[in-house]
């Protein structure tokens, strides 16, 4: 069926979206598809942490068009204040937006949907304790983490190697911290700087920095390239796992001590 929904860059829609992805992965479907597509691309900007489940929806098409990107047909939607494009969504039907919209409530046939109408009391309540159950689970999903080990080149001998440094600090960004560092001497009176740095992985892409902040303008005037020495994921410490191997260590040496016992 053919779906509708209000201006998704409008506060009301984004509140609207996000109610409704509350308890959906797509704007349609079991699988991404093109509906979630002409959504995502009627998104003027990325939308506000605000917006939890609008801002899971946006990262997780967004990771989908970088890695594999979407084949799913969908069932087509038109979004208020926005032009659909033919190579990602069906086509609205012909009719203008306000008829579409005065159809919604007067003479909609079967196959158009609200998305965003008005709900019943029952689904405002069930949405209500979904929204408070999830506030109350206090879990928020955390992004992974990377180490990173970055060999930087100066131009050659003569430059400065702390002002290269500071300049390479001086990148500054959500989920980057920087590490230790150390010079290496590479050859003919050269050195290179080596700098360890941590990332989030959703927040940070070391190869755009690396070409868009490392190799450009003002820092380029110190750095000629950058390699990736290093680059590993950090495991989380699981309290859990820890504990059950530390009884699972505690029973055999119990064990074992118990044999010994026997024996003798």
């Amino acid at each position: 069926m053919a779906v509708t929904c209000f201006d998704v860059n409008s506060q009301s829609g984004l509140k609207k979206l996000d109610e409704y992805l509350l308890t959906r992965s797509y704007i349609t479907g079991y699988q991404a598809s093109k509906d979630d597509i002409t959504v995502h691309a009627a998104l003027s900007k990325p939308p506000s942490s605000e917006y939890v489940n609008v801002s899971r929806w946006y990262n997780h098409i967004e990771a989908l068009l970088r890695i594999s990107g979407v084949s799913g047909e969908g069932c087509g939607v038109t979004v208020e204040g926005s032009t659909p494009a033919d190579a990602v969504a069906t086509p609205p039907p012909a009719d203008s937006k306000a008829s579409s919209y005065a159809s919604a409530a007067e003479d909609d046939d079967d196959d158009d949907v609200d998305l965003f109408g008005e709900e019943t009391e029952e689904e405002k309540k069930a949405a209500e304790e979904r929204a408070a159950a999830v506030k109350a689970s206090g879990k928020k999903k955390e992004s992974g983490k990377s180490s990173v080990l970055l060999d930087v080149k100066p131009w050659d001998d003569e430059t400065d190697m702390k002002k290269l440094e500071e300049a390479v600090r001086s990148v500054q960004m959500e989920g980057l911290f920087w590490g230790a560092s150390k010079l290496v001497p590479v050859g003919y009176g050269i050195k290179k700087l080596q700098i360890m740095l941590t990332i989030v992985d959703d927040l940070v892409s070391v190869d755009d920095m690396i070409e868009d902040y490392l190799t450009a303008e003002p820092v380029n005037e110190y750095v000629q390239s950058c390699d990736i020495v290093a680059f590993n994921k950090i495991c989380k410490f699981n309290r859990h796992a820890f504990l059950l191997l530390a009884i699972l260590a505690y029973c055999i040496l119990l064990c074992i001590f118990i044999i010994i016992l026997i024996v003798k």
